[in-house]
């Protein structure tokens, strides 16, 4: 059946936890794709008052959504804008980090790790799903150092995947985003969208894949990928003269911060597996729907995915799906903030956007 299995796979992978700030829950779920190529990272004490939550889809193959769950939030950490508080530079470096990371021998020996089978014709590995726990993330002091070898000039992966992580840092939040993975907010009841999908239709990214030598067609750059912004995808970055944020693709995302209250009830991290069978309203209800009656949050996260689960290979639902579920407990003390409603229905008191 090409890309698709005869049965879906419906075993899940779930998991619970929280804090004083926050609880959280999660679920991802292969469904009906022959491979499982979502990764994704849920770190409640990323440090004694920061959370760190990421969804990564990948595309082309698994390995480049593994290689982000296990070291992009490492790099948020290591960056030097974060010990001086500056959240939203230190993830938007480390966002473009990723891409220079997986090249050369270095970067090819750490996917070669992650994976269990090598294409012979790419370069590229495969493997199977990862995603890091709190006792395994934050104790990587490795400076990164090149390394000489038969890979020295690997250039990176032809596969990606998309990124959208949710940092939450006392009152605060900040989302990057690059792709089409997404952050939605619940604010009394009402869903924000905290992230705009990246699609090369949208004029600011249609403007800069022309402008580095690309052409969208069917929807798709180069006739080939269906998202404007991503992490890898290394064919499409390689124009020597241009930075990476101005690449026919980039994995410069987009960065929103809000300052949360006690009008907020939780937010909500997912694929395009999701949203593409429920509107950002529609889940928001669904959650408020069964969070009160259900044992745990992964068990909210796990009824939506069997929700959106198609019943055949016909239509939406029949890709992998991803969710994290991260709720507040109150009271949040923040100022009240301005809705902006321009930006795609998101409210914030900061929102910086890649061009």
């Amino acid at each position: 059946m090409g890309i698709y299995l005869s049965t879906p796979k419906t075993d899940k992978f779930s998991e619970d936890g929280e804090n004083h700030r926050l609880r959280f829950g999660l679920s991802s779920m292969q469904g009906w794709r022959a491979t499982m190529e979502d990764a994704h990272a849920a770190l409640p004490d990323l440090d004694d008052c920061t959370s760190f939550f990421g969804v990564y889809d990948g595309h082309g193959g698994k390995v480049v959504a593994k290689f982000c769950a296990k070291f992009l939030h490492t790099q948020v950490l290591k960056n030097e804008a974060y010990s001086s508080g500056d959240i939203s530079t230190s993830v938007q470096k480390a966002f473009l980090r990723m891409d220079g990371m997986m090249q050369g021998q270095r970067g090819w020996r750490e996917l070669a790790v992650l994976g269990d089978k090598i294409n012979k014709f790419t370069g590229m590995i495969e493997g199977f799903i990862w995603s890091p726990r709190g006792s395994d993330s934050n104790n990587n002091t490795d400076d990164w150092a090149a390394e000489e070898g038969p890979h020295a000039d690997f250039s990176g992966p032809t596969s990606g995947c998309t990124a959208c992580v949710a940092i939450v840092r006392y009152n605060q939040l900040v989302v990057a985003n690059a792709g089409d993975s997404r952050c939605v907010i619940s604010r009394k009841g009402q869903a924000y969208n905290l992230s705009r999908d990246h699609k090369p239709e949208l004029e600011v990214e249609r403007e800069r894949i022309l402008r580095a030598g690309g052409f969208i067609h069917g929807g798709r750059i180069n006739g080939s990928l269906n998202l404007a912004r991503a992490i890898g995808d290394m064919e499409f970055k390689q124009n020597k003269f241009l930075p990476a944020e101005k690449q026919i693709v980039t994995a410069n995302p987009d960065v929103n911060i809000v300052e949360l209250c006690d009008d907020d009830d939780f937010i909500v991290v997912a694929c395009d597996g999701i949203w593409d069978c429920m509107s950002s309203q529609q889940l928001v209800d669904f959650v408020h729907e069964h969070i009160n009656k259900e044992t745990s949050l992964s068990v909210v996260c796990e009824k939506v995915l069997d929700r959106c689960l198609a019943p055949t290979t016909l239509g939406e639902g029949c890709d992998n799906m991803t969710m994290i579920l991260v709720q507040f407990k109150k009271p949040i003390s923040s100022k009240a903030l301005v809705v902006d409603r321009s930006t795609d229905n998101v409210p914030e008191s900061e929102t910086q956007s890649a061009g």
